[in-house]
């Protein structure tokens, strides 16, 4: 694939004490494989100074827009809307790379050029990061989540007849085309497995199928004192979106 720009999507929801350093990390490194980068970041109806941060870095980065919600609607909403943007923007544009990142600092930019390397290469259309596999450093927390976290995996590669390891990793990258095609429902985290399920469905023009790859990506996870969101409700609603997506017809 000949890549001529490249979009990272970051949702945020009451993150101002992370959200200016996670951007900055982004800007400090140069684009990866000199692409041309932007960056939509989506303020979900923060209410902890967030959004003014956004329109700070926008008013001194030309490379940064920022998208809106008056309330909270969740993150795949947050996606929903950026994703909407891109395409608006791209107007058809299939040349171009859309990347997820969450701003928090559990993920590191300096993954982005590994995570993109098998579109850049012409071998993929999608690829999921993986927390999981080897050769990246981890933050070592919660066994449990990490426990429910294999069940989901298993149970939405057991639906959707791929092998991954790490479906709820953020750090997801797509084709233009793929970018296109791709329609969120979900609201809140249930996203995550939503677009697994529906990459393993999605047919490319001529009727071919997306080829997805993952890449180990290195995670610094946060303790729920740190701001951590994600609970154990979203682990049951989870396993719900992969049944609804991977099985259903939506």
């Amino acid at each position: 694939m000949i890549a001529s720009s490249l979009t990272i999507l970051i949702p945020v929801f009451n993150e101002a004490p992370t959200v200016a350093r996670a951007i900055e990390r982004i800007l400090d490194m140069p684009p990866p494989h000199d692409l041309e980068r932007k960056i939509i970041a989506v303020d979900d109806g923060s209410t902890d100074g967030s959004g003014e941060i956004l329109k700070k870095i926008a008013e001194n980065h030309e490379e940064v827009t920022v998208l809106a919600h008056e309330r909270n609607k969740g993150k795949g909403a947050a996606l929903r809307m950026a994703l909407v943007h891109v395409n608006e923007q791209a107007n058809a544009d299939l040349g171009g790379v859309v990347l997820i990142h969450d701003a928090d600092l559990e993920y590191d930019p300096a993954d982005h050029k590994r995570l993109l390397e098998p579109i850049i290469n012409g071998r993929a259309d999608a690829v999921v990061g993986s927390r999981f596999r080897g050769g990246t450093s981890h933050r070592v927390l919660y066994y449990w989540h990490s426990v429910a976290n294999r069940i989901v995996t298993t149970l939405c590669n057991a639906v959707t007849n791929l092998n991954l390891s790490d479906i709820e990793c953020c750090n997801k990258a797509f084709t233009g085309e793929v970018a296109q095609r791709l329609k969120i429902q979900e609201n809140r985290f249930g996203v995550e497995p939503e677009l697994v399920a529906k990459l393993s469905r999605l047919q490319l023009d001529g009727g071919k199928p997306v080829r997805v790859y993952e890449v180990p990506v290195s995670y610094a996870g946060r303790t729920y004192e740190e701001g951590k969101k994600i609970g154990a409700r979203d682990g049951l609603w989870a396993v719900w979106c992969i049944v609804k997506y991977g099985v259903g017809r939506w």
